[in-house]
């Protein structure tokens, strides 16, 4: 099967998206998938065109990191898509800037091949950027038609996927979350020294709705619970220097280690260099980061928002209340304090393995599109499709 995917963003930027697509892209590409990758230049220095992990990506203008480039970019893109497109069996846009290219490429077939050239047509409506914008009534009938267009709809959480549905009535939307390759984030040999007392790790991009500056704030209050606490942040963002002047203020700035971003390959040494990690997002579809933290076997607290209640409960970690330093500080501080917190972890890694690994996630892909591809309509999703547990109640 030659499948197209197109995504704004794709490695080697970093985030959770870029490592959803990349790492489905992949596994496609284990499965037997002949997969081509459409995205932006957003990295300097980055090629227009090469081979990364059997996958074809190419790169095109990016004129910015907001909703006019991201639309301009998808504009621009046009070109490529087509020609990639043209032996393709399926197209897959990533996130809702990339149905238009998608809606543009399926109507260009079926015109020179005389209707008779079908192309399905998925998207996945990712991030918490799809959530903002559907609240608002300027984007509302814009993303209401890009969730009509696609022959079938994915979102990475419950959230985004009651908002899709309820942006145009009668369209189902499949909630599947976002898998982790489970082979690379295992528990290995920490890359950290070991120290006495808790290390917290919050491998996060430096930006408001990450929520990093309740968690500064909190390690007043945290100290006091943990005196010997470290916290290390893996991420960088526009945020970093306010926060590291916030922390100097709080005076916990002894407490803080500032990494900035560290290659993909990297985390899984710092992860499990990890007692626990902290999300404390503002908002959040399905936090990879927190998925990639529990496959490595080490336990999360997260932010009661989006889809990180269908991940994390009280059996992997703990939930707080967002943007809330006191709540956080208390419910990190009872995790610290557990006597089984490394089997918490183990416990979290098993979690991973059993509904949100990789190999499950592409292979629900690969039921999609044979479906689409053959005419027929998927099947709906059953006990062996990666899934969720119930938010626990009270956390």
């Amino acid at each position: 099967m030659r499948v197209v995917l197109h995504c704004v963003y794709y490695p080697p930027e970093r985030g959770g998206l870029e490592s959803h697509v990349h790492h489905l892209a992949r596994g496609l590409v284990r499965r037997g998938c002949q997969v081509a990758t459409v995205t932006s230049r957003s990295t300097p220095g980055a090629p227009r065109h090469e081979i990364l992990d059997g996958v074809e990506v190419w790169r095109t203008w990016f004129p910015g990191r907001n909703p006019v480039g991201w639309t301009l970019h998808s504009l621009a893109s046009l070109p490529r898509s087509l020609r990639v497109a043209r032996k393709a069996d399926l197209f897959h846009a990533q996130a809702f800037p990339s149905v238009v290219p998608g809606v543009v490429v399926r109507s260009w077939l079926r015109r020179v091949g005389k209707g008779r050239r079908r192309l399905p047509l998925v998207a996945t409506f990712h991030t918490s950027h799809f959530l903002a914008r559907a609240r608002t009534h300027r984007w509302r009938p814009i993303l209401s038609r890009l969730v009509r267009a696609p022959d079938y709809c994915l979102a990475p959480s419950r959230e985004i996927a009651e908002v899709a549905e309820g942006l145009r009535s009668g369209r189902r939307v499949e909630a599947l979350p976002n898998g982790v390759d489970t082979e690379l984030f295992r528990r290995v040999e920490p890359s950290l020294p070991s120290r006495r007392g808790t290390r917290i790790m919050v491998p996060r991009r430096l930006v408001p709705k990450n929520g990093v500056e309740y968690l500064i704030r909190a390690l007043p209050r945290l100290r006091e619970r943990l005196p010997e606490v470290e916290v290390v942040l893996v991420g960088d963002g526009p945020e970093r220097g306010a926060l590291e002047e916030l922390a100097r203020h709080l005076k916990v700035d002894d407490l803080t280690r500032f990494m900035g971003g560290r290659p993909h390959e990297e985390m899984p040494g710092l992860l499990s260099s990890a007692d626990l990690v902290v999300v404390p997002s503002l908002m959040e579809a399905t936090s990879v980061a927190a998925l990639e933290a529990m496959a490595c076997a080490v336990p999360v607290a997260a932010s009661r928002v989006g889809g990180l209640p269908e991940i994390v409960n009280g059996e992997t970690g703990t939930l707080f209340s967002p943007g809330d330093p006191e709540d956080l500080a208390d419910r990190v501080g009872d995790l610290a304090l557990q006597p089984d917190l490394r089997e918490l972890g183990h416990r979290a890694r098993e979690r991973v393995v059993e509904r949100w690994s990789n190999d499950r996630l592409v292979e629900r892909h690969l039921t999609i599109y044979r479906a689409l591809v053959e005419g027929r309509q998927p099947p709906s999703p059953g006990g062996d499709v990666p899934g969720y547990g119930e938010p626990e109640q009270g956390e």
